[in-house]
């Protein structure tokens, strides 16, 4: 599912809040970037990592990309990168931008961000404010300090609540997601404890999420072997029951775009040419997975015996 990937180059870089560095991307010539629409993400190849992260700046300057990243200690190597290596000047790799959190026409939103989930929504926010749609916001974090891109929106309107952690607590989301107007969506971006509250709180008709880690499932029964026809290389694999068609796929030389490997980023996105996928990722909407037209082979399985791909 990749395309061609840029070779741009770091811009600017700039303290969003503390803990939080936003970097804009442009053209090494001036050229004009691929379009985007808000909630759309790039895959960023940074020190020997595919890292995801979502386009916070605005869909109508054709110039520039702009990611949020937070410094994360713990992480995987991408966000330290980010801190401590990535400079103006350098030349990064990025992805077309791909979108799995499109914004749907609505009357009205509610957005619901916590932390560096704040990075989709405020495209979203100023898109909507384009539409002249009504929209809310709930945006929380551990401060004030913390808390990222609050200037920006503070001239979108006055309809956001910021709700740092060590002055009010909690986001109050009982008060947030009951009496949701009519025809409303809500979107919602942050840390899992947060997404699930949404999820108990909203009717999964109204709820639109973005997740930064895969929630943990109870899966019963045991999975089965299945054979994959990869048409493109000409190969046929045996996945067993303890294999992913992603790691088949590369123990056989085949070369797949891939980071998150649990099914949220959509780095590894293929198409299905024949059979039936058990769809394990929490990406595709419910739309999608019964269209079987495309797959996380990272996590996603077989329904069928036997699948196609366009590997």
């Amino acid at each position: 599912m990749s395309e061609n990937p840029l070779q741009l180059i770091v811009h600017r870089m700039t303290w969003e809040a503390e803990g939080v560095l936003s970097a804009e991307l442009t053209h090494p010539d001036g050229k004009p970037l691929p379009a985007w629409t808000p909630g759309a993400h790039i895959d960023v190849h940074i020190g020997g990592h595919i890292r995801q992260y979502s386009l916070c700046g605005d869909p109508y300057d054709r110039g520039t990309y702009r990611i949020g990243v937070l410094d994360e200690p713990s992480s995987r190597g991408g966000s330290r990168f980010v801190h401590t290596q990535l400079r103006p000047g350098q030349s990064v790799t990025v992805s077309v931008p791909r979108n799995h959190f499109v914004l749907e026409d609505a009357a009205s939103y509610v957005f619901v961000a916590g932390g560096i989930g704040i990075t989709p929504l405020l495209a979203m926010a100023r898109e909507a404010t384009r539409r002249g749609a009504e929209w809310r916001m709930v945006y929380g974090g551990r401060s004030r300090a913390s808390m990222a891109f609050t200037a920006e929106l503070s001239l979108l309107g006055d309809d956001v609540t910021l709700v740092p952690q060590d002055e009010r607590g909690h986001i109050d989301l009982d008060a947030a997601l009951t009496r949701l107007p009519g025809g409303a969506l809500v979107y919602s971006c942050g840390p899992e404890p947060l997404l699930a509250a949404v999820e108990e709180r909203c009717p999964a008709d109204r709820l639109r999420l973005e997740r930064f880690a895969a929630p943990t499932v109870e899966r019963t029964g045991e999975n089965g072997e299945f054979e994959v026809e990869c048409r493109t290389s000409g190969l046929t694999l045996r996945v067993d029951a303890h294999t992913s068609i992603l790691d088949a796929a590369e123990s056989a030389g085949i070369a797949v775009d891939s980071s998150c490997r649990d099914g949220i980023c959509g780095s590894c996105e293929t198409r299905v040419l024949d059979g039936t996928p058990d769809h394990r990722d929490f990406l595709l909407s419910d739309a999608e997975q019964s269209a079987g037209a495309t797959m996380m082979i990272c996590v996603s399985r077989c329904a069928s015996g036997r699948l196609v791909l366009d590997l």
